[in-house]
């Protein structure tokens, strides 16, 4: 019960921050400067790729964040200033919100909570994780299963045995 209601949030959680911020998008100034910064997507997983693109970067540049290592940014022919990259998000990445920093033509601009990388997913064999039962917790309910099992047949037989007398 105490799983399903965290995965409920948690579901809840990331359907509103969805909603909310489809992209993150951070306005700055006109020309030769970086401006409009967006990752997409805005909630990533550890591992994942992350998209980035930014205007005002004829020339391309490079971005920076502590979740994944530094991306040249690089314009295309027929894309205008806009510089694009992608970025590998790091596997052993803490879950949270993270800046971007873009830096191109001399100049930087940082957006504040940029993207949002997921905690991992715990994965293998059911009994494995150290929050769900213990060893200990298995053997009490095994031996209360068995004893559950015994007192079941001892009733049976002594019932039978009533009814043949």
């Amino acid at each position: 019960m105490r799983k399903s209601r965290a995965l409920a949030s948690a579901g809840a959680a990331v359907a509103v921050l969805g909603l909310a911020a489809p992209a993150a998008v951070a306005d700055g100034g006109q020309g030769s400067s970086p401006s409009n910064i967006v990752a997409l997507p805005s909630v990533i997983a550890r591992g994942g790729q992350l998209a980035i693109t930014a205007n005002g970067c004829p020339n391309g540049g490079h971005a920076t964040s502590n979740a994944f290592p530094r991306t040249n940014l690089t314009s295309g022919h027929g894309s205008g200033d806009t510089a694009k990259g992608t970025a590998p998000i790091y596997n052993d990445a803490r879950a949270g919100s993270y800046d971007i920093t873009v830096h191109c033509s001399g100049r930087s601009l940082t957006r504040p909570a940029a993207f949002t990388v997921l905690g991992g997913v715990r994965g293998g064999l059911g009994g494995s994780s150290t929050d769900g039962a213990t060893p200990t917790d298995m053997a009490i309910g095994g031996g209360l299963v068995t004893s559950a099992v015994v007192a079941g047949s001892v009733f049976w037989m002594r019932r039978r045995a009533e009814k043949q007398l």
